[in-house]
């Protein structure tokens, strides 16, 4: 029997909650392929900045360390929702980013055949969308120096830096070229070439690499008209690689694809090792949700997804990861939803049961 030390880091909001659904089929995993998960927990972000006075302690970042993968619930709420404080829940996801050197975050978007009746988007334009959105995490103006806040005579000044060096556009552009050699090998990189020096670095590196990658399709979009296509012919995408921003917002608006952002998971990772596998952090992309949180209506698919991409990425068990996701298409192909994905004519279950659901379709 093979054990995989695991770091759980559930969070604010309804980030436990979804968390304990997902090892519900972890234990399914766990019992059907004769495996062995260790858990050690881990507070991060408000609770943490409760309890301890800030986000993210290095004592969390060497647990993480010790681990094959760490699962994230979310992080965040109105109780510390205060653009001028020193210490915020959003830091513990920076913080962890940057200490594991987690660079890139995968966010696969894969409609189900079974959810686009029910779509906000028409569902001639969502049949077939099955894209990855490939996001620099480490990079970008979320990390660029100088970054402040002043007042002189003209009033109140601000300033963030965009920066970026050719060694971490190039290891970006890499994953999403790599990505998109085991899929349909097609690569359309996002920048805004046009404006912003860093994105005419970007596409250059683009095109060099691409010289080592004969075998995919490259083509380049301005992030404006990216947003534009993502809604309306978002069936076009295989894979998409951009900057840290861009992707940020890239990403939340193709969850309006899926559904819902309850649907869809994350991976950040690093470095690889042998065999493709490497630590990465695995999450839902969704928020922490306060005003449903402890109400039992939260959806757990996108974190239980989460786990597929964690056995997938971190563990190297692709029977196992294909296992999670098929029992998730089971569930939603015996009709049952959560409120966030209610459909005329479905079972609508609550957070427990749907992970209850998946694990025992897992088990069957």
């Amino acid at each position: 029997m093979t054990a995989f030390p695991i770091l759980l880091a559930p969070g604010d909001g309804i980030g436990p909650e979804v968390l304990e659904e997902a090892l519900k089929a972890l234990a399914a995993v766990e019992r059907r392929f004769g495996h062995e998960f260790q858990y050690e927990r881990a507070v991060v972000g408000g609770a943490a900045i409760d309890r301890h006075g800030t986000a993210l302690r290095d004592e969390t970042i060497e647990a993480a360390r010790r681990s094959r993968a760490l699962l994230f619930g979310a992080v965040g709420g109105p109780k510390w929702d205060d653009p001028g404080a020193a210490v915020r829940p959003e830091q513990a996801i920076l913080g962890l980013r940057k200490g594991l050197g987690l660079y890139a975050n995968l966010r696969p978007v894969r409609v189900n055949p079974l959810l686009i009746e029910d779509a906000a988007i028409k569902p001639e334009v969502l049949r077939g969308v099955d894209m990855i959105v490939v996001r620099e995490l480490t990079g970008g103006v979320y990390f660029g120096k100088p970054r402040k806040r002043w007042t002189n005579s003209r009033g109140r000044q601000a300033v963030d830096t965009v920066r970026y060096s050719e060694r971490e556009i190039a290891r970006i552009l890499r994953t999403g070229f790599e990505l998109a050699r085991g899929r349909r090998r097609k690569l359309t990189s996002v920048d805004k070439a046009n404006v912003l020096d860093t994105s005419r670095l970007w596409r250059e590196i683009a095109v060099e690499l691409a010289r080592e990658y004969p075998d995919v399709a490259l083509d380049h979009l301005l992030v404006d008209a990216c947003a534009m296509h993502l809604v309306t012919h978002p069936a076009d995408f295989d894979v998409i690689v951009t900057e840290n921003m861009f992707g940020d917002i890239l990403t939340d608006e193709a969850s309006v694809l899926a559904g819902s952002m309850g649907m869809l998971p994350s991976a950040s990772l690093g470095a690889r090792g042998r065999g493709g596998a490497g630590m990465g952090m695995y999450e839902p992309i969704h928020g922490t949700a306060p005003d449903i949180a402890g109400q039992g209506r939260a959806n757990p698919i996108a974190m239980i997804l989460s786990v597929a991409l964690m056995l997938r990425h971190s563990l190297a068990l692709e029977a196992e990861a294909a296992a999670v996701e098929a029992a998730v298409d089971a569930v939603l192909a015996d009709g049952y939803r959560t409120a966030d994905i209610e459909a005329e004519g479905a079972a609508v279950v609550d957070t427990a049961r749907m992970g209850t659901l998946v694990a025992e379709r897992l088990s069957a």
